[in-house]
């Protein structure tokens, strides 16, 4: 459960940058904010992968290139929900679900699998 909760956490970071970074993208509050991340969360563990499972012959077609277009489509799903979150298109929700992915991706090198925070030592 704290490996989820951290987990949502550095997508709420991701989705933060993202209103700064990304034109057409805005959150209206800190508890909006904190509700989409654990709702993208939500969102890509049990709808991602039947979205994925349902799209797979254009994603092999395009060799994986698709997956992008399935993550900008889970971000638009939270905005849909979400009534302070607002997408202006499918450009912003593409750019909003590559930044959201580099920040969890980069957050994950940090954070094990039961959200502990893990240090590597070299050993001399």
């Amino acid at each position: 459960m704290l490996g989820f909760l951290i987990r949502a956490m550095l997508v709420a970071l991701g989705l933060w940058l993202a209103t700064d970074w990304v034109s057409g993208v805005s959150i209206d509050g800190p508890s909006t904010l904190i509700l989409s991340g654990i709702l993208l969360g939500v969102v890509n563990s049990i709808i991602r992968p039947i979205a994925i499972l349902l799209t797979l012959p254009m994603t092999i077609l395009t060799l994986g290139l698709f997956l992008l277009v399935i993550n900008a489509g889970m971000v638009a799903l939270v905005a849909w929900i979400v009534p302070g979150m607002h997408i202006a298109g499918f450009g912003a929700a593409f750019w909003t679900s590559i930044l959201v992915s580099l920040v969890s991706f980069v957050g994950s090198w940090f954070v094990g699998g039961k959200g502990r925070v893990e240090v590597i030592r070299r050993r001399s």
